[in-house]
């Protein structure tokens, strides 16, 4: 095998594997926050930052946009 087709094979497995292991952290992530963020919407007494938050998302909803 001379460079060329060590080049491109190298390219393509670090590509390949490289973004789709990215992205696979990057979905795990995110399912993760989502889960969280529905248990804090469903419990009865809720957390502070779910009240800070809520307060920030209103105050952004109301503001008229330009």
């Amino acid at each position: 095998m001379n460079f060329y087709w060590g080049a491109i094979l190298g390219y393509f497995l670090g590509f390949a594997f490289g973004v789709g292991c990215a992205l696979a952290v990057m979905y795990s992530i995110y399912r993760g926050g989502y889960r969280k963020a529905l248990q804090d919407l469903l419990s009865e007494e809720k957390p502070e930052r779910f009240h800070r938050e809520l307060a920030r998302a209103e105050e952004k909803l109301s503001r008229p946009k330009s």
